[in-house]
């Protein structure tokens, strides 16, 4: 290199390290040239730098400010667990869907999932309907029609484990990535089908290649895709249902109220305006009262509810307490709150709390590495869990008709 080109980058070099125009360097303006070594981006011998304009907007996304907070049950633990005693922890900002998972959203799930895979993933991605039959109770109309009459598109979907929501969460990732991206050249994508790609042939794996072998790729480097949808953290759940964002005074740090619910005040009723005395969530208010007397129901529903009743969080998130508990990504042990760390806690593995110390052969325990955590209180549940801090756990593939779920994803690149 000649003495002019070392001089030019120099130069170059000086300019981009002084931000002699617009200030310092930031994701969306990274300027023309590296700050560091003053190579001019996007050329034959400089890297390139595509386009940023932060985040796209993911579908039924709300954004959640992370901060400080406090985490454990508000309410006097009557089942004696003990499993959630207050702590206070940090959680970076995410977004998380407004609304449960409903049932339109799963049969659209299956169609794709029909047209793009092997028919064994598509049977293991249908709901177990039979969550509603009961020996002693006539639900029987629910098994066959709950999931697919039109009536119920935005109810919540149920009878879905913890593994088929993962699954979902994956599919879904590739489906928004997949019309983000679009053909164009520069996108990273191979131009196959999205994540399941083509239909595969028998016994061909169901995720993230085609038939023939080649897989849906999306450069990251773009910025013009999505970060993952996944299940929530039980912390982020928990924060998010609390949504304290409602109660704090602008340029104060104190955190002055708690909330027992997601809402603001101890009773469970709406205690102001027009609706005063109606329930804010759906759920079971005693001994075989669900809904109400006729000619005057009050929450109004017998079973689970349109994914958007009742009045919103003060996030905007609805039903977040009652209608369906929820999966979180955690698996369940009884010490999370004491061994996971203070920013961004989260238990993925029985690290620190071996399955090996619970006695599940011998019946002594429910507890191993397959349990996950659900919360949130359902349509079957008293007013009890509808506090964010209580906390249940089951078999990852098992399903019920009070657990559905939503999405959440990280916020990439901002703290707001």
């Amino acid at each position: 290199m000649n003495f002019s080109k070392y001089l030019r980058f120099a130069v170059v070099g000086a300019c981009a390290l002084a931000a002699c125009k617009g200030g310092p360097p930031t994701a969306t303006k990274p300027g023309k040239y590296s700050s560091t070594t003053g190579i001019e981006y996007n050329t034959e011998e400089g890297m390139k730098v595509a386009d940023y304009q932060g985040i796209p907007e993911g579908p039924g996304l709300v954004f959640i400010e992370g901060g400080r907070t406090v985490l454990g049950s508000q309410e006097e633990d009557v089942t004696m667990s003990h499993d959630n005693i207050e702590r206070t922890v940090t959680l970076a900002s995410f977004y998380m869907d407004e609304a449960e998972v409903a049932n339109i959203h799963w049969l659209e799930y299956l169609h794709f999932v029909r047209k793009d895979s092997a028919e064994e993933f598509y049977q293991s991605a249908l709901p177990d309907t039979t969550v509603w039959a009961r020996e002693l109770s006539f639900n029987d109309p629910y098994v066959d029609y709950y999931l697919r009459y039109p009536g119920f598109r935005y109810f919540p979907v149920v009878g879905v484990s913890w593994l088929q929501a993962n699954d979902y969460c994956t599919w879904r990732t590739a489906k928004v990535n997949e019309r983000l991206a679009g053909d164009a050249d520069d996108s990273g994508s191979s131009g196959g089908g999205g994540l399941f790609g083509r239909k595969k042939n028998k016994g061909a794996a169901a995720e993230g290649t085609s038939e023939d072998g080649g897989a849906t790729k999306i450069a990251i480097e773009n910025g013009n895709t999505l970060p993952n949808y996944r299940l929530p953290t039980e912390a982020e759940w928990e924060y998010a249902a609390q949504a304290l964002v409602g109660t704090q005074e602008t340029g104060n740090e104190n955190q002055e109220n708690k909330r027992i619910y997601p809402w603001d005040g101890r009773q469970v009723r709406n205690p102001y305006g027009g609706k005063m005395g109606q329930f804010l969530a759906n759920f079971k208010r005693g001994r075989g009262d669900y809904a109400g007397i006729a000619g005057s129901l009050n929450d109004g529903a017998m079973i689970t509810e349109y994914i958007y009743s009742y009045p919103p969080n003060d996030y905007g998130l609805y039903n977040m307490a009652g209608n369906v508990n929820e999966w979180v990504q955690d698996i369940y042990r009884p010490l999370s709150f004491e061994d996971v760390e203070d920013l961004n806690p989260f238990r993925r593995n029985g690290f620190l709390d071996p399955s090996e110390r619970y006695d599940k052969k011998g019946y002594q325990s429910l507890i191993d590495d397959h349990v996950r955590v659900y919360k949130g209180g359902s349509w079957r549940d008293v007013a009890y869990w509808l506090s964010p801090g209580t906390r249940r756990f089951m078999a990852e593939d098992s399903a019920t008709a009070t657990i559905g779920f939503r999405c959440a994803m990280i916020n990439a690149g901002s703290n707001r």
